[in-house]
């Protein structure tokens, strides 16, 4: 399902190289699909320089804002123009036309890092509805409640899960860019969907 000659990120970003240290970066099928009609991106500016796991853009749909995160460190060398007049793009062949960023590879060997199509396809299949890791269920649907829009919910509940101080971590923590977000789509301060 998911392009073999790709890498891919917990945070739904996939990486192709292209010759030499040049890649393709983009969002994933998964991604776009969770996100639907995508209506802006904000790209970076060419020779901008991230790090790997560092924020480098934002998708914007009609359901929520994205933070797009580098899955690898680079420099920016090209980008999708065409995504400025038609960001639908993505939606329409987010693998291939609706790529984002051409980046030169600054660290090679953080490819390793990344999940293959196989190990991504997986990875998408352990998530619920709602995006989160189905292996933490119990604290996720604890969060859940602090945002919840239901007005019959338990006042006295969600004012409990709030002091909790909850945080998504995923496995275990920061994931392998140093943010948190657990498999999400949205970045950490944006709209869920």
């Amino acid at each position: 399902m998911y392009p073999e000659n790709l890498r891919y990120t917990k945070n739904h970003e996939w990486i192709a190289v292209q010759e030499g240290r040049l890649a393709r970066v983009g969002i994933t099928d998964y991604a776009q699909h969770e996100l639907g009609d995508i209506v802006f991106v904000e790209l970076p500016s060419i020779d901008d320089e991230f790090e790997k796991g560092s924020t480098f853009g934002v998708v914007e749909s009609v359901k929520a804002v994205s933070d797009l995160y580098m899955p690898v460190s680079g420099k920016v060398k090209e980008i999708n123009g065409d995504l400025e007049q038609q960001p639908e793009l993505i939606n329409h062949s987010p693998h291939d036309e609706g790529w984002i960023v051409a980046i030169e590879m600054t660290d090679e060997e953080e490819l390793a890092a990344l999940m293959t199509s196989d190990e991504y396809e997986e990875f998408v299949g352990s998530l619920d509805e709602s995006g989160e890791s189905k292996d933490t269920k119990e604290p996720k649907k604890k969060a859940k409640k602090t945002s919840s829009d239901d007005p019959e919910a338990d006042d006295d509940e969600d004012e409990e899960d709030e002091l909790d101080g909850y945080t998504e971590e995923g496995e275990g923590g920061d994931d392998e860019g140093g943010h948190r977000g657990g498999g999400r789509v949205t970045g950490h301060h944006h709209d869920d969907f």
